[in-house]
């Protein structure tokens, strides 16, 4: 029988180390905190959103779509895992949480079946170096070694440093050979370097957002914006700023394009007829009900428009430069959250160097990878949980004796 090694006790270590622990395999399974799942307990502010009923290669990022969707093939039998350990879900469109709402319940699930397994869990072991040899390999911490014959490395990323996710790994996995691409914070608000963002600040506003790259055409989100005093934050911001933050890395200008009246197509003659409809008035009280009161200041502000002046008096010419900027205010990002606000972080090891079927390392035999440590990151909605189940899963049923 193998002695394995699971490095960290997230959620695609312990689903490794529980698929393995079934298959009857010595399984250790070696945790930097003093509990596990810390990283879990704040996913989706505590409710933990851990699934979604559409997985699939489009809502990542990752540089080899390819062996990804090798991976995700899974997904079924992962969710039956998952189910099978007890975890019962709410459904909102689409979304998967605990019926609990609590993310404190997967956790307590997860310690629940190591307890009843034949796992060996060892908290306060910080793996500081790896050594390998004819034999495996040999997990040194400060105080503690322990060796294995095989062994599996899913102790994240970047983001969240202070659940104990600070790369210490991907240093050593670099000098076996592999490829890591750069990694950058993802899921995190973006920042713009002007004036009237603090006059903006705190405005929610359904909306439509165009990422631009070099002057090149990238994607659309639709969603509610949150204007805050340093830049743009929501959900569908979220989404686009994995490229975003890859897109800053690597020099590129980066602007987003946000139109405030997405349900609107043609906003120049909405405006002139809402102007026949009111008659009187002025330029703000032309904009009450459609856009929020502190951003028609901005609006009117950017293009030298005095927003007392009477809309009898607008020329039409004006009235098409403001409904263009509705719906087509651009911003240039400066720059994107750091790790500490980042839901996960983007790039590491290369899916090019694994197996796609088993995450066995293809240059280091016995030596497997999952989770948020792979270059893989998803959208809002479950996408990364899920994936680092997936993952977790496929590794654990993969080492054989």
């Amino acid at each position: 029988m193998k002695k394995i090694v699971v490095i960290g006790a997230g959620a695609s270590g312990v689903i490794a180390a529980l698929k393995l622990a079934s298959k009857g395999h010595a399984v250790y399974l070696l945790e930097r905190n003093n509990f596990i799942g810390k990283k879990l307990l704040v996913t989706g502010n505590g409710h933990c959103n851990y699934w979604n009923s559409n997985i699939d290669i489009k809502y990542y990022n990752t540089d080899n779509l390819e062996s990804l969707a090798k991976i995700l093939v899974r997904k079924e039998e992962v969710f039956t895992f998952l189910s099978n350990l007890g975890i019962y879900p709410r459904v909102k469109n689409g979304l998967y949480y605990p019926y609990s709402n609590e993310a404190l319940s997967i956790q307590k699930i997860f310690e629940s079946q190591l307890l009843n397994s034949n796992i060996k869990l060892i908290t306060n072991f910080k793996v500081e170096k790896i050594i390998k040899n004819t034999n495996g390999f040999i997990c040194v911490s400060a105080d503690k070694d322990i060796s294995c014959d095989t062994l599996i490395i899913a102790t994240g990323g970047l983001a969240y440093p202070k659940t104990g996710s600070d790369g210490i790994l991907y240093p050593w996995l670099k000098t076996q050979g592999l490829k890591i691409n750069t990694l950058s914070p993802a899921l995190v608000p973006l920042y713009i370097e002007e004036d009237f963002s603090k006059k903006w600040a705190g405005i929610r506003s359904e909306a439509s957002i165009r990422l631009y790259i070099a002057n090149s055409y990238i994607k659309e989100e639709v969603g509610e914006i949150q204007l805050t005093k340093e830049g743009i934050s929501g959900i569908c911001v979220f989404n686009i700023s994995s490229l975003v933050s890859k897109a800053l890395t690597e020099k590129k200008e980066v602007i987003v394009s946000i139109d405030f009246l997405p349900s609107i197509k043609d906003s120049s003659s909405f405006l002139l007829n809402r102007i026949n409809l009111l008659k009187k008035g002025n330029i703000e009280q032309l904009l009450y009900s459609l856009i929020n009161i502190k951003l028609i200041d901005v609006l009117c502000q950017k293009i030298k428009l005095d927003i007392n002046l009477d809309i009898n008096k607008i020329s039409k010419s004006k009235i098409e430069e403001l409904a263009n900027l509705i719906k087509d205010f651009k911003v240039k990002i400066s720059k994107v959250g750091d790790y500490n606000q980042a839901q996960v972080s983007t790039g590491g090891v290369s899916l090019s160097e694994i197996n796609p079927c088993t995450l066995e390392v293809l240059k280091v035999p016995n030596l497997y990878l999952c989770g948020e440590v792979l270059d893989v990151d998803g959208i809002c909605g479950g996408y990364n949980l899920a994936f680092a189940f997936i993952s977790g899963y496929v590794v654990g049923d993969s080492v054989n004796d």
